[in-house]
């Protein structure tokens, strides 16, 4: 006669300084997902896909920062309801509840998950409260985002304005204004890694670390901001990049009668936000310029 080996469940638990609204979307959005789902420094996830309904699935992508190994975290969400409870079943067929307990401006998170019979409970458990830590840290540390808006006419056609301000010169020419020395590494291609870059009265190179998440040919460019490049290296995750992580600016082309109304929408920190209010409207009015005189 077979018997079956019991399962064992584990309980790990934290408490944010966060509303849980905040918490939601932190814990949900693959853009935020990317930046805390690692138990150690060594480890990361550099992509994170979430189908957030009952019968989607989710997958995150956990890797050694080395490269030496790495895994899909994979699974079915069977029950979902927004700000209260995540429930889904991994790939080897172990369950997963998430509570989120709300009250006030903070939020305890409850996550009780079926053992495997690889490792230990008591590591399992290290592992899963690890990575529920840095959640709290990397929600706590961050920044709300305020998205500002702008908008130019520009007589000139939605291709001439796109090609104008993607192309690698003319790109340079117009966001002069944010820093002389501005230029791109990358392609503008849907998916791609792009980074954004200038140099500082020392000679250091900074800016930030992007992926282009949209690009329809003359009509729209999304790009995510991913984290910052400070002294030539970049940084994706921690606390540095709490504030920017996620931040997206996104670029509308509007044709009408050869004229093209472009629209910019981009989010910024309540820091930066005098700066873009007096730089962007400065480098639109550059753009409209270069675009004009070249028909």
């Amino acid at each position: 006669m077979e018997t079956t080996a019991k399962t064992t469940s584990i309980t790990v638990r934290a408490t944010v300084q966060a509303p849980v609204e905040k918490v939601w979307q932190y814990w949900t959005s693959p853009q935020h997902i990317t930046q805390w789902n690692n138990a150690s420094d060594d480890w990361h996830t550099p992509r994170a896909e979430n189908d957030l309904s009952v019968g989607g699935q989710f997958t995150s992508r956990m890797e050694a920062k080395d490269g030496s190994m790495g895994f899909d975290f994979k699974g079915t969400y069977t029950k979902v309801q927004e700000h209260e409870l995540l429930e889904y079943e991994l790939e080897d067929g172990r369950k997963v509840q998430v509570l989120f307990a709300g009250a006030a401006k903070e939020t305890t998170i409850t996550e009780t998950f079926d053992a495997e019979q690889t490792h230990s409970p008591e590591m399992q458990q290290a592992g899963w409260q690890a990575i529920l830590d840095n959640f709290k840290r990397y929600v706590e540390s961050s920044v709300d985002l305020e998205t500002l808006h702008y908008e130019i006419s520009i007589g000139a056609s939605a291709e001439k304005v796109y090609k104008t301000m993607l192309q690698s010169e003319s790109y340079s020419a117009w966001t002069a204004v944010f820093s002389p020395s501005s230029h791109y590494k990358g392609s503008w291609e849907k998916g791609s890694k792009i980074l954004f870059l200038g140099e500082d009265n020392d000679g250091n190179i900074g800016g930030m670390v992007s992926r282009i998440k949209e690009n329809i040919l003359n009509r729209f460019v999304s790009i995510e901001h991913l984290g910052m490049v400070q002294n030539n290296e970049e940084t994706t995750s921690g606390a540095e990049v709490a504030g920017w992580a996620g931040a997206m600016e996104n670029y509308t082309f509007t044709e009408v009668e050869g004229e093209t109304q472009l629209s910019i929408d981009v989010d910024t920190t309540q820091e930066h936000k005098a700066y873009f209010a007096e730089a962007w409207p400065k480098a639109l009015q550059k753009l409209k310029a270069m675009c004009e005189a070249s028909n």
